[in-house]
């Protein structure tokens, strides 16, 4: 089969800092986990238990294995949620996949609690998930790190985004320059880990109770800036008013300098002019944070859409489906 679906085990698992748990999972069809390029910003399906707690026995028909899971009676497949694959760690029958899950009180933030993080808080060695990933030699999707020939390299992300964001920078270059915004919920949640090349500085933006994305967008925009002055207030203003004023593109969660979530005929990175040409921003978390930011760099700075990558991983205050 074309990608895996199968049981992995919990081989170990400990909470990294007040938002994070890390669990490292493993089993005999990881063998053949793998991809032919770097892992990136990789996403990878899983499947928890349902209330009865046992987990429902998929069964892939010609590589197709979301069908099957759907025809599964609701009370007993389960619930899917995406992660991002940090890290693979060994190789072989021994390799073993890294995943960080953010985790908070119920309610904490706007988050809504949902099965992911239900289940990580009381995650331990032995419990039992379905992990649909990469196979390898076989093409899987789930990347949106797409640079192109970009030379300035602007990585903007939440907690949601932060194991995405430690694969991008373990994974580039060593000659790559760029800036990385990581909003993070406490200041414990800083990793020291989450360091890239030379080039590319990391900065951290800790909310500590802050309105989310609120010091995100103001770092971002004064970054982009290049100009300074009343351009750079009006983008501010602009992607502050983004926050209570209606979308025009409210259904617009997802895209890429190769994809489009309207449909739309999108164009590739390079062969751009102006103050951002040669840069490449991937942008990915919160619904609302991302598009505005996305709306502020393409409408209001006059970066082109085929530039940025952005993705609205969740929605705040919405337990989402998969």
């Amino acid at each position: 089969m074309s990608v895996i679906v199968a049981e992995a085990e919990v081989r170990a698992v400990r909470r990294v800092s007040s938002s994070f748990v890390r669990v490292e999972l493993g089993c005999d069809e990881f063998a053949e986990l793998g991809r032919e390029t770097p892992w990136l910003d990789q996403r990878i399906k899983f499947v928890f238990p349902p209330a009865g707690g046992t987990l429902p026995r998929v069964e892939p028909v010609d590589g197709d294995w979301y069908t099957p899971w759907l025809a599964i009676p609701e009370d007993e497949r389960g619930c899917m949620r995406t992660y991002t694959v940090r890290d693979v760690v060994g190789e072989g029958p021994d390799a073993l996949l890294v995943v960080d899950i953010v985790v908070h009180d119920p309610g904490e933030g706007g988050a809504c609690s949902g099965p992911g993080n239900d289940w990580a808080r009381a995650a331990r060695i032995g419990d039992r998930v379905i992990v649909v990933a990469p196979r390898r030699g076989h093409d899987f999707g789930g990347v949106e790190w797409l640079p192109g020939d970009a030379t300035d390299l602007l990585v903007v992300g939440d907690e949601t985004a932060l194991p995405a964001i430690y694969g991008i920078l373990r994974d580039l270059p060593a000659d790559a320059t760029g800036t990385v915004f990581a909003e993070v919920p406490h200041r414990d949640d800083v990793l020291d880990d989450v360091v890239g090349p030379a080039g590319v500085e990391v900065v951290w933006l800790p909310r500590e109770g802050a309105p989310r994305g609120a010091e995100l967008r103001a770092r971002v925009l004064a970054h982009l800036d290049r100009t300074a002055g009343d351009r750079a207030a009006a983008a501010a203003a602009a992607s502050a008013a983004a926050l209570v004023e209606p979308d025009p593109e409210g259904d617009l969660l997802w895209e890429t300098p190769v994809f489009s979530g309207l449909g739309e005929e999108v164009a590739t990175t390079g062969g751009v002019d102006g103050p951002h040409a040669g840069l490449y921003a991937w942008i990915a978390g919160e619904s609302k944070v991302v598009t505005g930011l996305r709306r502020a760099l393409v409408k209001d700075l006059g970066v082109d859409r085929g530039q940025v990558s952005f993705m609205g991983y969740w929605r705040e205050g919405v337990a989402m489906k998969a």
